[in-house]
């Protein structure tokens, strides 16, 4: 969806991102659906107003004829995030990103990808950088997917990075939030968003990331992956926002032994 207006979103809580404001802080895939028109009713039960898409896979104008995304998931309702999925260099990684803004007229922002394994699809860390600091000086918004290392995602911050997006667990796993302390981390010591990519299964891995301090969360398999997508869709999107309401309101400090819940003091004897 287009960003919203400064002033509805400055009664709210918007996800900032390269200067465009969004109210939605959970971003969605648009692969592993069933059809477009199950991608959209997904996308829609989301609440999502990022989408992403890898155009090595997905047709958004390059293959005349055949189905097109953007027909369902118009540029004018969503902001297209392109993004490398399938890219194991840093040269395929920036040349897909040129391609995706010429068919995109002249988009800029784009979501880095580049694998280094086809087993667990981690990141390639060296060419990540290295992509990114390429495509950074060619004047692309970069949101990286990265592994959840502090020092690495500082350096894609300091290297002009708009986004970083530190794994959970492996692409497509399910296996939910693995590394909280290193998300917390890493958290703490961002200056733009982080974006939770990769490794949530069910709402509650969704919950759990916001409410560590994440920015949003991406997620594709969690989605598309389920019995029934579109309710799922739906969940993640309450997630999302019951986290993040969670993070804002501040939970109490955990303690070993109970603590009633009713005062004490002034008790009749």
């Amino acid at each position: 969806m287009s960003p919203t207006t400064p002033d509805s979103a400055k009664h709210g809580d918007p996800l900032l991102i390269a200067g465009r404001s969004y109210r939605s802080r959970l971003l969605t895939g648009t692969g592993k659906f069933r059809d477009l028109d199950e991608t959209r009713r997904a996308t829609e039960a989301a609440g999502a107003e990022i989408v992403t898409v890898a155009i090595r896979r997905t047709n958004i104008g390059q293959n005349p004829g055949e189905p097109n995304l953007l027909d369902v998931l118009p540029p004018d309702r969503y902001t297209i995030l392109p993004n490398t999925a399938g890219c194991y260099s840093a040269a395929d990684a920036v040349r897909t990103c040129r391609l995706a803004r010429e068919l995109l007229d002249g988009h800029r922002l784009v979501k880095l990808e580049v694998l280094g394994d086809a087993r667990t699809l981690y990141p390639d860390m060296t060419e990540t950088l290295k992509a990114a600091e390429e495509l950074v000086a060619d004047g692309f918004e970069v949101m990286a997917y990265c592994t959840d290392d502090p020092i690495l995602c500082r350096r894609l911050e300091e290297i002009g990075c708009v986004a970083v997006m530190p794994l959970a667990a492996p692409i497509g796993s399910g296996l939910g939030i693995q590394n909280r302390w290193t998300l917390l981390e890493i958290v703490e010591q961002a200056r733009v968003p982080i974006i939770v990519d990769a490794g949530v299964g069910t709402a509650s891995d969704a919950a759990i990331a916001m409410e560590l301090g994440c920015h949003g969360v991406l997620m594709n398999t969690a989605i598309a992956g389920a019995k029934d997508p579109v309710r799922m869709a739906r969940a993640m999107r309450l997630a999302v926002e019951a986290g993040r309401e969670a993070f804002l309101a501040g939970r109490i400090p955990k303690r070993r032994f109970a603590s009633a819940s009713s005062p004490i003091e002034g008790l009749l004897e």
